[in-house]
């Protein structure tokens, strides 16, 4: 069943431009649209959940969405946005690059079922290398002027700009090679619609064109907003960069706190673009949030739906939990089944020192844990007045002035989390 799909994205805040008979082409049949991919990393970032969210809804709209890898504009580099050329890959960094990306898209699209309208993955690289140079400029370079090329922004922008040396010949060409890959989708896999950010514009009228010059076709664009931050600040980074969709660069637990972190404007808009929640029960959250903001409940459930989707739900629960330990009443057990890698990100920026093993090994008395060894406290009396006061923890549980650290209060046999008070932590670690 073809559901309308324009609609959809409408209320969602997803839509920017949709070229003029778009909708009405996707409410008549099932139809393939593309979204294009950078395969310069091994991993998408969030800024790529846009284009991503777009083709799931597509294809829960009963059209059948096709992912390309642009193997092929990767070697060269789109000017859009951009001040700078990128670096150029070689084709087995590529070929790896896709097969990751493929993996994650796979959480969002079904490329496996029978179904009519189960997603694709193509990449440019296969068919654009067959291409000599005189054979591209012959057959797609003749149909498009300079003159229309010259009139894009992305290229204007470039060319203009003063804190730039101009653009390449190869970067000026983008638009070309990006719009043959909408000709040769719409002749070889009846691809009529191209979709991407508001910046792609130029570039898919391009092959819009071309298809209209060359085959004689129409094909349609639909674009989406660029997504920012109410506080101006750009969306997708954090303070170490790029959040990744790969648990090695950006871990489910940090994945998890950016999402949670958002500002009640910014959540309000997220919880739309980023699930897959109808409008009833995101109109339900933003109203009990309305209520009662501090408990931050568009946040919790934006953070716990992607979380799960770009994750899993084992990966959710245990960044929950995580989150719990700096605020919540954990336990020291709850400490010991962190990972190394989700204890280093809860604890980030947290002082600490390193200890020897034999001072574990033969039973280290928390004074000397608080203050020689260790440092967090300057003195012995200081350190025996906060343990007579009761406020030394040592992985979350209060102790005595009697205690002894041992290979027992090892979290990961390598760190032992000390705290006074509720908010100052103090982490040793193995040597």
């Amino acid at each position: 069943m073809i559901k309308n799909f324009v609609e959809e994205l409408s209320w969602r805040g997803m839509i920017h431009d949709v070229m003029p008979g778009a909708e009405e082409h996707l409410l008549e049949d099932m139809r393939s649209a593309y979204i294009g991919f950078d395969p310069t990393a091994d991993s998408l970032h969030i800024g790529n959940l846009v284009p991503i969210m777009l083709l799931a809804h597509y294809q829960r709209c009963g059209h059948k969405p096709v992912a390309l890898v642009g193997g092929a504009t990767g070697m060269i580099g789109d000017p859009s946005g951009k001040s700078n050329e990128r670096n150029l890959l070689d084709e087995n960094t590529l070929r790896h690059n896709e097969n990751a990306i493929k993996y994650q898209l796979a959480h969002f699209l079904d490329f496996e079922s029978k179904a009519p309208n189960a997603a694709i993955l193509v990449n440019n690289y296969d068919w654009m290398k067959k291409f000599s140079f005189l054979d591209f400029i012959r057959d797609v370079g003749k149909h498009i002027t300079v003159n229309y090329m010259m009139s894009k922004d992305s290229v204007k922008n470039r060319i203009s700009s003063e804190s730039t040396e101009g653009m390449s010949f190869t970067e000026f060409t983008y638009q070309l090679v990006q719009g043959y890959d909408f000709l040769h989708l719409f002749r070889e896999k009846n691809c009529t619609i191209q979709m991407g950010g508001s910046d792609q514009w130029g570039n898919i009228t391009t092959g819009t064109e071309l298809i209209r010059r060359i085959a004689g076709g129409k094909g349609y664009a639909i674009t989406c907003p660029l997504i920012t931050k109410s506080d101006g600040s750009k969306f997708g980074k954090s303070e170490g960069g790029n959040v990744w969709l790969d648990a090695k660069r950006t871990s489910p637990y940090k994945f998890y706190q950016y999402w949670l972190n958002s500002s009640d404007e910014d959540a309000e808009k997220y919880i739309k673009i980023f699930t897959f929640l109808n409008k009833e029960e995101i109109d339900v959250l933003v109203n009990e949030h309305k209520e009662t903001p501090h408990l931050r409940v568009l946040q919790k459930r934006l953070a716990e739906e992607i979380t799960s989707m770009v994750h899993s739900t084992e990966d959710l629960e245990n960044a929950i939990k995580a989150s719990s330990i700096l605020f919540g009443k954990s336990t020291s057990d709850d400490l010991k089944q962190l990972d190394e890698q989700t204890f280093l990100d809860v604890f980030d920026g947290v002082p600490s020192s390193e200890i020897n093993s034999i001072d574990i090994d033969n039973g280290l008395d928390i004074v000397s844990a608080l203050v020689e060894k260790g440092r967090f406290l300057k003195s012995n009396g200081e350190a025996r007045r906060a343990l007579k006061e009761n406020s030394i923890s040592v992985n979350k549980e209060k102790v005595n002035d009697n205690y002894t650290l041992s290979k027992d209060d090892l979290i990961n046999n390598k760190f032992v989390l000390l705290q006074r008070g509720k908010k100052n932590y103090f982490i040793l670690t193995l040597k």
